[in-house]
Order: C-alpha cells, then structure tokens, then sequence
C-alpha cells in the first residue's frame, strides 16, 4: 500500500504559498509562473486557505470582481482538506473524487511537507503500474 509519503519523495516538497493580503492578480501570476493551478494561503505560517483556478474563475471572473484590487483572502477556498503523508493514496483519491478537489496540503503532524494533486497522484499509479506490467513480462519471459 502506497502512501502520500511515497508520493512526496518522488515528486519533492515543492509548496508554493501567498499570504491572505495577496491579490488576485499576482497570485495569478505566481500560478502562471510555476505552472500549477493552486496555492496555498498562509498568514504566519498557518494554513488559512487555498486559492486555485476554480476560484479565480467562479469567485473573481463571473462576479466581476477586479483582480488587482482583490486579496486572496476575500475569494479563497477557507475549507481546505488536508491530508496526513502517512495516509493511503487510494484514500486519499477517493477523498478528492468524492470531494470534488484536484489539490490536497499535505501535514506531517503540525508541519506542511507538501501540496499533490489529483494528476500527481495518476502519474504515480501509472509509473507502478508500467513497474509491474514491466515485472511480469520478465517473469513471463524467464519462465520459457
């Protein structure tokens, strides 16, 4: 059984944070510029919220709010789901389906040790997927 910990030490601890006085338009530009669809709020280190695309479009663009004058703080997602490093990816997956939400922070304990998402979590299953398909067709071959 895989556990987001697993996750993690492939993919690397990279999180990307602003803090609730950020506006709208440079946490834009801060997704842009790392190519990722969501950052973490955090006001002194606590998680506070979690701002993504989703949120730019429904809470920003449709209310016609102005980006540059807008904190992240007035539109970001203040529920934020988290999950333990030590918990099961298929867990954690079947969270984010039921839940509808593409990214989850990850807590070891007290401290932040990463954010994944639900397409980090497709390239982790395929990659040990094609590891057993890869496996097995040695294992096939060897026995002739």
């Amino acid at each position: 059984m895989s556990t987001i910990r697993d996750l993690l030490a492939r993919k690397g601890p990279v999180v990307v944070s602003l803090t609730p006085e950020t506006t709208v338009r440079d946490a834009a530009r801060v997704m842009n510029d790392h190519g990722i669809g969501g950052v973490l709020v955090l006001d002194q280190g606590r998680l506070v919220g979690i701002f993504t695309e989703r949120d730019v479009m429904r809470r920003v663009v449709a209310t016609g709010l102005d980006p540059a004058a807008t904190p992240v703080s007035a539109v970001m997602t203040r529920d934020v789901v988290t999950a333990s490093a030590d918990q099961a990816i298929a867990e954690c997956r079947a969270l984010m389906s039921s839940r509808r939400i593409r990214h989850v922070p990850v807590q070891d304990g007290a401290a932040l040790v990463g954010v994944i998402t639900s397409g980090d979590i497709l390239a982790y299953e395929v990659a040990l997927q094609e590891t057993q398909i890869n496996e097995l067709q040695r294992y096939v071959f060897d026995l002739r």
